[in-house]
């Protein structure tokens, strides 16, 4: 489905993390997955991974708040595995709890940094490479808190709901060029980060959404291999709901 096809997954290195399943499910589709994490040493396990897949991969150190790191790893992917088809924006930082009142400036910036920019700067990267090929896969992911909010959460929430925003003007831009650019929207998701809160915690939360239980990296995986593939070629500008209806309104 992805035979020879180059993908880029940022965020990728948790044992237990969207993005690790994200890089697993798109090698086990034929592509070729570089990983790029700031976690580095955690990266290049998950490129052993995909190897032992008999795909090519590679890990690329990566602030993904930073340009010039960013631009370094992309030359790199270039040039041992040739140029990005599908990227998928899929790292994220959400250390930034508080309220208005007292959230530090320079916190904010850090999260709009990563999670918003961040996804710019890896999408300008690969557009005109995409363009020229008249093939290109663009997929962000996103947050429910980017579309309901979250109380001491306005960093990540306006970060999350930017990357909605901007996939759209990736797909009104990319459409003539045959790229695609779609969310995936998530909820409730069994992360390692979700793992660590205790298990009351952890209940009361999986009961705020109406399937009662959260939702496997392994689904967010899935959504993006298909938006991806070749059967989503006329899909873009689309925000695919990946949350188990916690975005639902609910008595």
């Amino acid at each position: 489905m992805l035979e020879g096809k180059v993908c880029f997954v940022s965020g990728a290195a948790r044992g237990k993390g969207n993005g690790r399943a994200i890089a697993l499910k798109l090698a086990s589709k034929g592509a070729h997955v570089a990983t790029g994490d700031i976690r580095y040493e955690e990266a290049q396990g998950v490129a052993e991974e995909i190897k032992a897949m008999g795909r090519d991969s590679l890990a690329v150190k990566m602030d993904l708040g930073d340009y010039d790191q960013i631009k370094a790893g992309f030359d790199k992917i270039r040039k041992e595995l040739g140029s990005v088809d599908v990227l998928v924006n899929n790292a994220a930082i959400m250390t930034n709890m508080a309220t208005i009142s007292a959230m530090e400036p320079d916190a904010w910036e850090k999260e709009i940094a990563v999670n918003l920019s961040g996804a710019f700067y890896c999408v300008k990267q690969v557009f005109d490479g995409m363009a020229e090929k008249k093939w290109g896969r663009i997929i962000n992911i996103s947050s429910v808190a980017g579309l309901m909010g979250g109380y001491g959460q306005c960093s990540y929430s306006s970060s999350k709901a930017g990357l909605i925003g901007f996939t759209k003007t990736i797909a009104l831009e990319g459409a003539r060029f045959g790229i695609t650019a779609n969310a995936v929207t998530l909820g409730i998701i069994g992360t390692d980060a979700f793992s660590d809160l205790p298990e009351k915690v952890r209940e009361k939360i999986a009961g705020r959404v109406p399937m009662r239980k959260e939702g496997e990296p392994e689904d967010v995986a899935s959504a993006v291999a298909f938006l991806a593939s070749g059967e989503a070629k006329y899909i873009t500008g689309a925000n695919i709901m990946v949350t188990g209806g916690l975005d639902l309104f609910v008595f």
